[in-house]
């Protein structure tokens, strides 16, 4: 099972992604978390490119680079897990290039992404993914407590195209996604998710998976 993390930056996404791994671990079950770009030492150089204040990258380009760091990612990390029988939790997946390119940069139509995201992933998709949504005010004063990158350096139209498209991609996949509030305390949204979560994984394993299982 692949299941994705998506938000704005401040949304609180890797916190689930940590909170979830560590629940799935605590229950026995076999889990593989990975972040984009990053997961592979070819991703990784990647995001040091992709996150350098210094550097000035074209938004096509910077498509690309991100495109580039998860066809390796889903190569070498990814796939063999899942083909492992691991549940694969990505902090960050295509959708993230779809919001933040295709919305916030505006690089090209999200028909052409879909199609673009497919060739470069081989078709693969999550399972399930879970849009933490906040308010872009809030996000970005979450991130004024730590440092900013080049990424969270763009402005406040910026992110609120992301966060519009990434609620477009909700409403045309309300299958795939679950909406959740963000600005919840983490552990109310981590049992929203571990709730949620919990049926799939007894359809997908055969067996129930008792939710007893503590993320910490």
């Amino acid at each position: 099972m692949l299941v994705s993390f998506e938000g704005i930056d401040g949304s609180g996404k890797s916190t689930q992604a940590r909170l979830l791994a560590a629940r799935l671990e605590a229950a026995g079950i076999p889990v593989l978390l990975v972040r984009e770009p990053g997961g592979t030492a070819l991703s990784e150089r990647v995001r040091a490119l992709l996150l350098d204040p210094a550097l000035h990258i074209v938004p096509f380009a910077e498509l690309l680079l991100f495109s580039a760091a998860r066809a390796q990612l889903v190569a070498e990390r990814i796939r063999p897990a899942l083909e492992a029988g691991q549940v694969v939790l990505c902090d960050r997946f295509y959708d993230s290039s779809t919001a933040y390119q295709g919305g916030g940069h505006r690089v090209e139509s999200l028909a052409w992404l879909r199609d673009f995201h497919a060739r470069v992933t081989g078709g693969l998709r999550p399972d399930r993914t879970y849009l933490l949504d906040v308010p872009p005010a809030v996000a970005r004063r979450r991130r004024s407590d730590r440092g900013t990158d080049r990424m969270e350096a763009a402005g406040e139209a910026f992110f609120e195209r992301v966060a519009t498209t990434y609620a477009r991609l909700a409403e045309d996949e309300p299958e795939r996604f679950l909406h959740l509030d963000g600005t919840r305390p983490p552990e109310a949204v981590h049992a929203q998710i571990w709730a949620d979560l919990l049926p799939r994984l007894a359809d997908r394993r055969g067996t129930p998976v008792s939710g007893s299982g503590s993320p910490g």
